[in-house]
């Protein structure tokens, strides 16, 4: 389903799909506290869209209740709050309340429905806020997630040769890591182009291959001290 929301005088075409929330979104605003140190007995309902759960605080029986907007009210806050997700606070109020009388059935049921339940709390309240700062935030779709890069080393003969430049050059008293690495890559020319080229078949940029053979370089160094 396609969304076709103005945004002054351009429009916005947002793709609109009802798995985008669920049912825990809808119990988010609903939680009531409890005083800490409880032992905890779930116990569900008939309708698993409402769930009791009892707390046990030093003889007190105590009871939280999550209350849950239905999915289908929640699809259309959905919708109303991706539609209005630019607007400023003024004009976001303004269709807010335009909204909520073109669906004032659908808000008094569900006003009902949460009353029943033993919801004291202020209803309406707690729609605008879902819409203002939740849904309105929340995104139209899960991000792909990255696939992780494969690890690629460098190659032992290039290490090699590091190490065997790294103790000739800790022989002298000037040498530094920076200066013997700048040293090994005029004295390696053939051994850095064959790394280069074997790294680069391996998906890796030029940044990313000089990186790795400084940093490298780096360590070896640091390795060879601490032996």
């Amino acid at each position: 389903m396609k969304i076709d929301a103005a945004r002054g005088t351009n429009r916005v075409f947002i793709n609109y799909k009802s798995d985008n929330i669920n049912s825990d979104d809808g119990m988010l605003l609903f939680r009531d506290r409890v005083h800490n140190e409880c032992t905890l007995d779930k116990s569900e309902s008939e309708n698993t869209n409402d769930r009791e759960e009892k707390f046990n605080c030093n003889d007190i029986n105590a009871f939280i209740y999550r209350f849950k907007f239905t999915q289908n009210f929640m699809d259309e806050l959905y919708k109303f709050s991706k539609i209005h997700q630019y607007d400023d606070r003024k004009s976001f109020k303004e269709a807010w309340e335009t909204w909520t009388d073109e669906q004032e059935e659908l808000i008094e049921d569900e006003i009902s429905r949460l009353d029943k339940l033993g919801y004291d709390g202020d209803v309406p309240d707690k729609m605008f806020k879902s819409a203002r700062y939740y849904f309105r935030k929340k995104g139209t779709s899960k991000p792909e997630p990255k696939e992780r890069k494969k690890y690629v080393g460098v190659h032992k003969d290039l290490l090699d040769a590091m190490d065997l430049h790294i103790f000739n050059g800790r022989n002298s008293p000037d040498y530094k890591p920076s200066d013997g690495f700048v040293d090994f890559c005029k004295t390696n020319t053939k051994d850095l182009k064959d790394e280069i080229a074997r790294l680069l078949e391996n998906n890796l940029d030029s940044s990313e291959i000089m990186s790795k053979i400084k940093k490298t370089y780096k360590n070896r160094y640091f390795i060879s001290i601490t032996k």
